[in-house]
C-alpha cells in the first residue's frame, strides 16, 4: 500500500474503514469507536477547537501591522504554493472534514444505545462543522475537492477539484439540515454548542461572501426574528463585549471557549506583542494609521468631510469605538499613562503612584509602537498582570448579522426602513444609547444606494476591527488591490518629528472607498513598510504544492 505525504489525503485515509489504520494505543480505532452516545459526543466535541475555527488574520489587512514581521505573504505579495499559512489552512479544514465524514459514516453503530434525537442533533452539528470548513475553503481557494465520505487511500490519488458553485450548493444543503435539526438554545451547561442560529449565521456569512444576496438576506432575517430562549441582541457595552464579562453575552452566535485552567490560552510573545512596553510588552502588533482614520467623527462624517475633526487632537469628537479599540493618547492604560509624544520621556504610573520612564515613546525606546498606536480592544489588566489571556474566541456575533442583512438588501435594491434600522442599531450601541434616540448618535437616514454602500462598508471596518473580517471584505469588494498596495505609515523618527505637527500633519484624504492617501504629507510621515498585492492572482490562494505533488490531478489556481 502506498503511503501518502499529503496531509489532506492522509487525514482522509487514516479515518477510512479497511485502509491505513495505525490504531495508536493512545487513540481509539475507527473499527471500535462510535459505538455509544459518549463516543459520538467525544467525536463531535473534539472539533470544538480553535484548530478548526477562526476568522482571518487581521495582519492580512490595512488595519493591523506587526513590526517584527514587517509584512506577511498576503501583504508582501509573496504568497506561493509552498507557503506554510496556505498549507496549514488547507490541512486543518480537511482534517476536520475527514473527521466529520468518518463520524457520519459510523454514527449508526450507536443507534441501539443512543436515542434517535440525540444522534440527529450530533449529526447536525457535524454537518454544520463540515459545511463551515468548505465555506472557508471555497472563499480562499475557489474550486476545491468535495469529499463527503471516508476515502480509500488508492482512491485519494484521483481526487480532483469540484467547481465552487457545486461545493456552495452542498454547503447550503448541509446548513439547511442543521438549521432544521438543531435547537435554538441549549441548557446553560451547554451554552457554547452550535445552534440553529449558528447554522443560519454561517449560511448568511457564506452567502454574503459569495454574492448570494437573497440567501444572505433571508438567513440574517431569520436570526433577527428569533424570539424567546436563544434570541440574540446587541451587548449594551461595546468595549466589555470582548472581555471576560462578555463571554455569556446574547450577542455571541459562535464563540469557541478558551480557559487557562483547561490549558487553552495564549501566552508569551503573542500577548506581549500587543501590550505597552511600560508593562513589559513589545508594542509590536499594532493598529495602522489607516485604521484610526477609518473612524467617523461624531457627526457621522468621514474625517476629511467633518468640521469636528482636528488632526492635532485625533481622538476627540470621534466614534466611541475608536477609544474602545485603540488606546487614546494621554490616558491611563494598564497602570500607566500612554503617551507616544517624542518629548514625553517620563509618564505617570497609577500602578506605582509615581513618574516612570516612558518606554512607549521612541525617544526612550527605539522599538516603541512605530505608528504610535496600541490595541485596546479585548485587552484588560489581566493581560499585563499574567502575560497571558484566555478570552473566548468570537467567530460570529449578532452585529455581523445586522450589517449582513443591511448590505444584502442594499445590493438587492431593497432599501427600506429595515435596512436603516439594522445599521442604526449597531451605530446606536456604539454610542451607548437606544436606537430610537436618533439625536444622541449619527443615525443613518439616507436611502441613496451608493452612500449606504459606503456607510455599511465603513461600519463593518470599525465595528469588527481586530476580529478578522476585514480581509475577506477587501477580497470580495475587490479592494485588496488598492488597500494592500499602499505603504504602512508611521510617525517620523523623534529627531525628525516636527513638534508643531504632532501627531498628524493634517487631515488625511480618503477616496470614495475610504482608502487613505498619505502621499500629500511628504516627510511629515514615515513609510515603515511597503505592502504589495498582485491582483492577477492573489484574490485566490494557491493550492498547496504538497497536495499537488502527491496528487497531480489537483489543478493550480492561475498565477501560481
Amino acid at each position: 500500500m502506498k503511503k501518502s505525504l499529503s496531509i489532506f489525503l492522509l487525514a482522509a485515509s487514516l479515518t477510512a474503514c479497511n485502509t491505513l489504520d495505525l490504531n495508536p494505543l493512545s487513540e481509539p480505532s475507527t473499527g471500535t469507536f462510535y459505538s455509544n452516545q459518549t463516543e459520538l459526543e467525544l467525536a463531535v466535541n473534539d472539533l470544538y477547537r480553535l484548530d478548526f475555527w477562526g476568522n482571518d488574520n487581521e495582519q492580512f489587512t490595512d488595519n493591523y501591522w506587526h513590526r517584527g514581521q514587517l509584512g506577511n505573504a498576503v501583504t508582501f505579495g509573496t504568497m506561493n504554493a509552498e507557503d506554510g499559512t496556505v498549507q496549514s489552512y488547507w490541512t486543518n479544514c480537511y482534517k476536520a472534514i475527514a473527521r466529520a465524514n468518518t463520524f457520519l459514516a459510523n454514527k449508526d453503530r450507536a443507534a441501539a444505545s443512543t436515542p434517535a434525537p440525540v444522534i440527529t442533533t450530533l449529526e447536525a452539528e457535524m454537518r454544520l462543522i463540515r459545511a463551515y470548513q468548505y465555506a472557508r475553503l471555497i472563499t480562499h481557494f475557489g474550486d476545491v475537492p468535495l469529499v463527503t465520505k471516508p476515502v480509500l487511500l488508492e482512491e485519494s490519488y484521483s481526487v480532483t477539484r469540484t467547481p465552487q458553485a457545486e461545493v456552495l450548493k452542498f454547503i447550503f444543503d448541509e446548513l439547511d439540515f442543521a438549521i432544521a435539526s438543531l435547537p435554538q438554545s441549549y441548557p446553560a451547561s451547554a451554552v457554547k454548542r452550535l445552534t440553529k442560529g449558528a447554522a443560519l449565521a454561517v449560511k448568511a456569512r457564506t452567502a454574503l461572501y459569495t454574492g448570494n444576496w437573497a440567501v444572505a438576506r433571508d438567513a440574517a432575517l431569520a436570526i433577527m426574528q428569533f424570539t424567546g430562549a436563544g434570541a440574540y441582541s446587541l451587548h449594551p457595552n461595546y468595549s466589555q463585549l470582548f472581555l471576560k464579562a462578555g463571554e455569556t453575552s446574547n450577542e455571541l452566535i459562535i464563540s469557541i471557549p478558551r480557559d487557562e485552567a483547561q490549558k487553552v490560552f495564549t501566552s508569551g510573545t503573542n500577548v506581549r506583542d500587543q501590550l505597552p512596553r511600560t508593562t513589559g510588552g513589545f508594542g509590536a502588533q499594532i493598529p495602522t494609521r489607516e485604521m484610526v482614520d477609518a473612524y467617523e467623527a461624531r457627526d457621522g462624517k468621514p474625517i476629511d468631510e467633518s468640521p469636528l475633526y482636528n488632526p492635532r487632537d485625533p481622538f476627540r469628537n470621534r466614534d466611541p469605538r475608536l477609544t474602545a479599540s485603540i488606546v487614546e493618547f494621554g490616558t491611563q492604560w494598564l497602570g500607566y499613562s500612554y503617551q507616544p509624544h517624542p518629548d514625553s520621556v517620563t509618564i505617570f504610573s497609577s500602578k506605582d503612584n509615581r513618574r516612570v520612564s516612558n518606554l512607549d515613546t521612541r525617544t526612550v525606546a527605539a522599538f516603541a509602537s512605530f505608528t504610535g498606536f496600541l490595541w485596546k480592544k479585548g485587552i484588560d489588566q489581566s493581560w499585563a498582570d499574567k502575560q497571558s489571556e484566555d478570552a473566548d474566541a468570537i467567530i460570529i456575533r449578532y452585529a455581523e448579522i445586522l450589517l449582513t442583512y443591511a448590505e444584502a438588501k442594499i445590493e438587492l435594491g431593497q432599501i427600506d426602513n429595515t435596512v436603516l434600522n439594522a445599521i442604526n442599531q449597531v451605530r446606536a450601541r456604539a454610542y451607548g444609547v437606544p436606537v430610537g434616540q436618533t439625536a444622541a448618535y449619527p443615525a443613518v437616514t439616507t436611502t441613496n444606494p451608493a452612500e449606504l454602500r459606503r456607510i455599511v462598508r465603513r461600519e463593518r471596518r470599525v465595528e469588527f476591527a481586530k476580529e478578522g473580517l476585514r480581509y475577506m471584505d477587501l477580497i470580495r469588494w475587490r479592494l485588496a488591490e488598492k488597500a494592500l498596495t499602499r505603504p504602512v505609515i508611521g510617525l517620523p523618527d523623534p529627531a525628525a518629528q516636527n513638534r508643531t505637527k504632532w501627531p498628524f500633519p493634517g487631515v488625511t484624504p480618503l477616496d470614495d472607498d475610504d482608502i487613505a492617501d498619505y502621499t500629500v504629507f511628504g516627510s511629515d510621515v514615515k513609510v515603515v513598510a511597503q505592502r504589495s498585492f498582485d491582483k492577477t492572482r492573489q484574490y485566490l490562494w494557491p493550492i498547496p504544492s504538497l497536495e499537488r505533488r502527491v496528487n497531480p490531478n489537483l489543478s493550480q489556481n492561475p498565477g501560481y
